[in-house]
């Protein structure tokens, strides 16, 4: 019996959040915010802890530096229930910190990668991450030590009989390398946006990017915000849509969509069902400030999830596969 359902490799960082500034920031005037958000970021750490309060067990392997940062993070993330045992604290290490300057539909994302830039397979205790269903890794263009190395801890992942997944994020320096094809032999579940998923297949063409990227890997969702999604497995093809909401913030959707996709796959759902149910978790995440806190608050989350067909168990927490 595997000890999680899905073990997470990557980064762990909070997210500084200013609303209300003005559309335009001029060099040296002094911009004022409506209303500051400090909360649990990272898309890792996002997608582990809303994976976690949708009723599922998981394993996160990272690394936090020794500062204040660092033990909010771990505090926040062991809160929803996700096994922080094998998170490392380095001495003399700084953790990463983004921050993110909405401005109407779009967004300034500032990063300082810290020690996410610097953590290696020698952080991680491998037998435990594949003592899980499942493989998740977001932000791989942030794992810049980590990632050569990627590709053998997949490889691994799945003569151990995991099943995998990838949500590469943005690639800050804007290469876009093609050495994560050889990554994606190993992937499952691919799960770019729109715009990444444009990048990795080397075109401005959305539908060629997903004739293209559909070929190397089994499932391929791209994620397109308010649009819903679209998901091709094989020659078969979906596309989903989130119920209506009253959006505050879309930080973090993407994976709470991930986390949302991956709570059906793993049980066996349909690849529709999956889609489904991804939606109704991203449209959950824009209804309140920060990428966690729509999960966090218990009575918001269930109330969304049974209205929107995601009956609850007498404990009070979702029933894994009820949106089939």
């Amino acid at each position: 019996m595997a000890a999680f359902d899905v073990s997470v490799i990557g980064e762990l960082n909070l997210d500084l959040i200013l609303y209300g500034l003005p559309q335009e920031l001029v060099l040296e005037r002094e911009h004022l915010a409506k209303e500051l958000s400090i909360t649990l970021g990272s898309s890792s750490a996002i997608f582990a802890h809303n994976f976690a309060l949708l009723g599922n067990k998981v394993g996160f392997s990272s690394c936090i530096g020794s500062d204040p940062f660092g033990e909010i993070c771990l505090k926040r993330l062991g809160e929803s229930g996700v096994d922080i045992s094998r998170v490392r604290r380095l001495q003399g290490k700084t953790t990463g910190l983004s921050v993110i300057l909405p401005q109407r539909k779009q967004r300034y994302i500032l990063t300082y990668p810290g020690i996410m830039y610097e953590m290696t397979d020698r952080e991680l205790d491998l037998s435990y991450v594949y003592g899980a269903k499942h493989l998740h890794v977001s932000s791989y263009f942030l794992q810049k030590a980590l990632r050569p190395q990627l590709i053998e801890i997949y490889r691994k992942a799945k003569e151990a009989g995991l099943t995998t997944s990838l949500d590469t994020n943005d690639d800050p320096e804007d290469r876009w390398s093609s050495e994560i094809s050889l990554l994606l032999k190993y992937v499952d579940i691919l799960l770019p946006n729109e715009r990444e998923a444009c990048k990795l297949a080397g075109t401005t063409d959305m539908e060629k990017a997903i004739e293209t990227l559909s070929q190397k890997v089994p499932i391929l969702v791209v994620k397109r915000g308010s649009q819903g999604a679209v998901a091709r497995a094989g020659k078969e093809k979906y596309a989903g849509f989130p119920p209506m909401v009253d959006a505050v913030d879309p930080v973090g959707a993407g994976d709470s969509f991930d986390a949302g996709f991956i709570h059906q796959f793993i049980r066996g759902a349909k690849v529709e069902d999956c889609l489904k149910f991804g939606n109704i978790a991203g449209a959950l995440s824009v209804t309140k400030a920060g990428g966690t806190e729509a999960f966090r608050d218990a009575v918001h989350r269930e109330a969304f999830l049974r209205k929107n067909s995601m009956p609850l168990s007498p404990m009070g927490r979702s029933t894994p596969g009820a949106s089939r």
